[in-house]
């Protein structure tokens, strides 16, 4: 099955110029705990819930000043639009990814897959316990650590 099939196709993206309060009010509004950053469609980044409790707040730095560049990670993992399922879930595996930005050849976010996608819509249900066995395993070694 193809990744477009099952991806959310509505994503908010984040400003790398926002600040990180906008951000988070952007996250809690849509009930997620990542944005992708980018930049007229293009990539740059992604900032997480952590990104900003960790990097930000716990470090004491103002959520209204603070920018989302001054937080966000950087070196995302992406995949093509024309992938499958399959190829998603094992890169999710691979990497204990819960949200994967989608892109197209042009280089431009076009949708998201998250784990759930992979259950909810699909009857391939076997990428998704794959995805689900090694994000788990991921935050296992995070929270023992």
């Amino acid at each position: 099955m193809h990744l477009t099939q099952v991806m959310s196709s509505n994503v908010q993206l984040a400003n790398p110029d926002m600040s990180i309060c906008d951000a988070a009010a952007m996250m809690q509004s849509g009930d997620i705990g990542s944005l992708p950053v980018g930049d007229n469609d293009r990539l740059v980044g992604v900032i997480t819930d952590r990104d900003i409790a960790v990097r930000a707040v716990a470090a004491g730095k103002d959520p209204r000043t603070t920018k989302v560049r001054d937080v966000m990670s950087e070196g995302v993992r992406w995949i093509y639009d024309d992938a499958s399922t399959k190829e998603a879930a094992q890169l999710m595996s691979k990497h204990q990814i819960r949200r994967l930005p989608v892109i197209n050849h042009e280089k431009r976010l076009v949708g998201i897959v998250s784990i759930g996608d992979f259950a909810v819509e699909s009857s391939e249900i076997r990428p998704a316990a794959e995805a689900l066995t090694g994000v788990s395993k991921g935050a296992e070694k995070h929270h023992r650590a």
